[in-house]
């Protein structure tokens, strides 16, 4: 899921003696959007043959809110350790399959009445000549929240300071067209027993012209082949990624050696619709845990 920021902002501080109260910005992720505005879809698609597309933009709450829409381009990207984020890049964007600089919304800013929404709609003006594949791009949906006031400091000094909050949220946005190939290979797999658990770190890479999108599961099985434990992560690889998952040792009358049974596919995932998903390889292997 995109995450979503917080922006506290100074806006007005008074005091008694006239002593200015300063507040250090911070961002604050989280991940409930009730204070904010509601998004609909998640993601959008374009296509050469589809090249406008929309989404709402809903304030569920009493007060009105100030909305802005604007581009950034941002892939997922992993660490050694298989911890995966978002860098969103707003200027100087030099990634070929960036699409930031064609796309446009309509409107771009707006002010929604409480308990009110709006159709925002999005063009696809493509360069000539595109090569086949798909194109990506991050539609970032700021909204400006109402005011609050943190308490007094102390009932001698009465110092308030009144904030204005920033919501933030960025969902994906991806143009496609030609031919269309959805292609993972996996380069390695580590598997180590730490403790009671088994970390698995999956290093992939994208063969094909679009992100591969789909699950990632694995199966720990000892020596008799039966199931210890499972889990499963949802997949976005755009460049390359590692994916780390870590099962459970649990149970009774384990034999080792252990073993690691994984199987990838763009298949299975119930918060994409059908008709966005991409089908490509499907990939299926096992790994002896070390």
């Amino acid at each position: 899921m995109d995450s979503k920021i917080e922006y506290p902002r100074q806006t007005k501080t008074i005091g008694w003696r006239g002593i200015l109260f300063a507040l250090s910005v911070f961002l604050l992720s989280i991940s409930d959007l009730s204070a904010g505005v509601l998004v609909a879809p998640t993601s959008v698609i374009l296509t050469e043959t589809k090249r406008t597309g929309r989404l709402t933009v809903q304030n569920p709450t009493d007060k009105p809110k100030e909305v802005t829409i604007h581009f950034s381009f941002g892939v997922p990207l992993s660490d050694s350790l298989g911890d995966v984020k978002i860098s969103l890049q707003d200027s100087a964007i030099t990634d070929p399959r960036s699409a930031v600089d064609w796309i446009k919304a309509f409107p771009r800013k707006m002010v929604l009445a409480p308990n009110s929404s709006q159709v925002v709609r999005f063009v696809a003006r493509p360069p000539r000549d595109l090569p086949d594949g798909e194109y990506w791009a991050r539609v970032v949906i700021r909204s400006q929240e109402g005011e609050t006031s943190i308490p007094a400091a102390s009932d001698q000094e009465k110092i308030t300071t009144r904030l204005n909050m920033i919501m933030q949220t960025a969902i994906a946005l991806k143009y496609r067209t030609g031919n269309l190939i959805s292609k993972l290979e996996v380069v390695s797999t580590e598997t180590k027993l730490v403790d009671s658990a088994v970390s698995i770190l999956i290093d992939m890479v994208n063969r094909g012209n679009v992100s591969y999108i789909g699950l990632l599961q694995c199966r720990l099985v000892d020596a008799k082949g039966k199931i210890i434990s499972k889990g499963q992560v949802d997949l976005a690889v755009y460049r390359d990624l590692k994916r780390r998952i870590v099962l459970p040792v649990a149970g009774e009358n384990l034999q080792k050696p252990y073993k690691v049974e994984v199987a990838i596919a763009t298949e299975g995932r119930t918060d994409i619709a059908a008709e966005d998903l991409i089908a490509g390889n499907s990939i299926e292997y096992s790994a002896l845990v070390e």
